[in-house]
């Protein structure tokens, strides 16, 4: 399966290339000869059917899974790149209340054995009150419908202030006015500020309503859709 999406209108430089990469496993590969660029500002989607390769995509880009052949640059710091997982992935019974949930965020620069200090509390209540649900930051996080439970992760992730943010399915799992208000939700704080989006889901129709481009991965191809049309198909296996 190959993935071919270089943007060429623009000189900037991309905050994320893949260059020939070859992704997947040591016993298999999943995408063969992905060329791709993100920059400031993109929101870009993923969608297809399980096993595609969308997760295996991501999980890629994090650094979580090592390249087989071919090339990664990031130009920025892993400290700032934002991940929300799949929730099955998750314990959605944390004895945790919402807040404490998103302060997950920043235990990367926080010492656990002192206070928790009061610049990443007012972080924390920052991303709360950008996704809507700074009046339900004491409540459990158990409590919480699953829309709201993947807009606790959405602050999560956000509360690292990420240049970069991925997200692998959080439309999973919800009803559709959940999904539109997710989609709603991440296509205002793509647009509020430079902060680029990746987010991948089965759901290409709600995807093609909030992202500036979508590939499509299918049967062994994979395509750029931009406003319903495909825009250039990649040669597949």
């Amino acid at each position: 399966m190959t993935i071919t999406w270089v943007r060429t209108e623009t000189s900037d430089n991309p905050i994320l290339e893949l260059r020939e990469a070859c992704l997947g496993y040591p016993s298999e590969a999943v995408l063969n000869e992905v060329n791709l660029q993100i920059h400031a500002g993109d929101f870009v989607g993923l969608a297809g059917a399980n096993g595609s390769g969308k997760t295996t995509l991501l999980k890629s880009m994090l650094g979580m899974l090592p390249l087989r052949s071919g090339s990664m640059e990031r130009n920025f710091a892993l400290a700032n790149l934002g991940y929300v997982p799949q929730t099955s992935s998750l314990d959605s019974y944390f004895p945790l209340s919402v807040d404490e949930v998103v302060a997950m965020g920043t235990y990367g620069r926080v010492n656990a054995l002192t206070r928790f200090p009061k610049r990443e509390r007012t972080q924390v209540a920052g991303v709360l009150e950008q996704v809507g649900l700074a009046h339900l930051a004491r409540t459990a996080f158990f409590h919480l419908s699953g829309g709201q439970q993947q807009r606790v992760l959405i602050a999560r992730a956000l509360v690292v202030d990420p240049v970069l943010l991925l997200l692998d399915e959080p439309l999973s799992g919800v009803d559709q006015e959940s999904r539109k208000a997710i989609v709603d939700l991440l296509t205002r704080i793509n647009r509020e500020g430079s902060l680029a989006i990746v987010i991948s889901s089965h759901d290409r129709q709600i995807l093609e309503q909030g992202c500036q481009r979508v590939i499509l991965v299918s049967d062994g191809r994979a395509c750029v859709v931009e406003n319903g049309a495909q825009a250039g198909i990649s040669s597949g296996v």
